[in-house]
């Protein structure tokens, strides 16, 4: 056996060539290897670091856009689900995404009927925004009513029945699953039901707890017990359900997770601020403002600050649901608050 002499200067320089190739015959083979090899420098591509560094900046890869969702996507008409679909602005193939991992869709189900949905999702998470009725997952049967979440793991499909006019909220990640051709091996949390009445509960009793309007979010994030490191609602998607107070400032914020709001219900005077950046007072410079809709959606884009404002007279509720599971356990989220106040 021959050894290798680690004191060679140039035994680790790439820019001297190998060693010229030697019979291989030992092997099993007439002749050398390298004649059996096939060339897969076809798609080999070389870039300056400064060209290809930021494929954002240089607009290789699209930004996710700032896009609201009416109501009356899910106002009537038949049975059906209604994706809210960035896929063509995002350069997302294969089918409809909300953000580059997640798909949000309004799913409407009229009374007395029935709508099977089958998506190749590991996380997937209902809320009904109103109605009732049930759902068949994998022979077992769920019961819900206005307000509870239904969160799925991969469990093939999912058949709801309606007894009354029913809209939900579906937010699952076929698409981040897409993007890595992959399909799930089987479930990594059993499914579970957040109901109204515990919600509900929980965030009274955060509102009406002493200094609750001096903090940034009078909010319940929601958590799946198997996910004890991250927290969140399972290992990709992380929600919450929020409560903006009459006359209250949510101060600005980021994250590297995109948002995928829902407002549950407001009244006019109730909207969001994104922007780039702070000036020296935290405020958000030159932002976009979004105004709030019962029963619509709008989408915050990674890394924008963003701050919610009530000037309506009443209180407003609002579900965000991001892949903020997925991110925190990459440690990649990256949430920040002004220090302002």
């Amino acid at each position: 056996m021959t050894s290798i002499d680690l004191t060679n200067d140039t035994l680790f320089d790439p820019t001297v060539p190998a060693p010229p190739v030697v019979d291989v015959a030992t092997y099993g083979f007439e002749g050398r290897l390298d004649a059996l090899a096939d060339d897969w420098s076809a798609d080999a591509r070389y870039w300056e670091y400064t060209k290809a560094a930021n494929p954002i900046g240089a607009g290789f890869t699209t930004e996710v856009p700032a896009v609201v969702f009416p109501a009356a996507l899910h106002g009537d008409g038949p049975s059906r689900a209604i994706p809210l679909d960035l896929a063509e602005p995002m350069r997302v193939e294969g089918g409809p995404a909300t953000s580059p991992a997640l798909l949000a869709s309004f799913v409407r189900v009229n009374r007395g009927d029935r709508l099977a949905l089958a998506v190749n999702a590991t996380s997937q998470l209902y809320y009904v925004m109103y109605g009732r009725g049930t759902s068949v997952v994998g022979g077992r049967v769920a019961r819900w009513e206005k307000g509870d979440f239904i969160v799925l793991p991969a469990v093939g499909e999912v058949v709801h029945h309606a007894d009354a006019d029913t809209v939900m909220y579906w937010v699952h990640d076929e698409p981040l699953l897409r993007y890595l051709g992959v399909r799930p091996d089987g479930p990594k949390f059993r499914p579970t039901k957040f109901s109204r009445e515990r919600a509900v509960a929980e965030l009274d009793a955060i509102a009406n707890a002493p200094g609750a309007n001096a903090k940034n979010r009078v909010s319940v994030l929601l958590n799946n017990a198997g996910q004890d490191q991250t927290l969140t609602v399972t290992h990709v998607l992380w929600a919450m359900f929020g409560l903006l107070p009459v006359g209250q400032i949510q101060r600005p914020h980021r994250h590297q997770s995109v948002a995928l709001d829902l407002i549950l219900d407001c009244r006019p005077g109730c909207y969001s601020l994104l922007g780039d950046r702070l000036d020296e007072r935290g405020e958000i410079v030159d932002p976009v403002r979004v105004d709030w809709e019962p029963g619509g959606a709008f989408v915050t884009p990674p890394g924008k600050w963003h701050a919610h404002h009530n000037e309506s007279g009443a209180p407003a509720h609002l579900i965000p649901i991001q892949d903020a599971g997925l991110q925190t356990y990459l440690r990649s989220l990256d949430i920040r608050f002004t220090d302002r106040k």
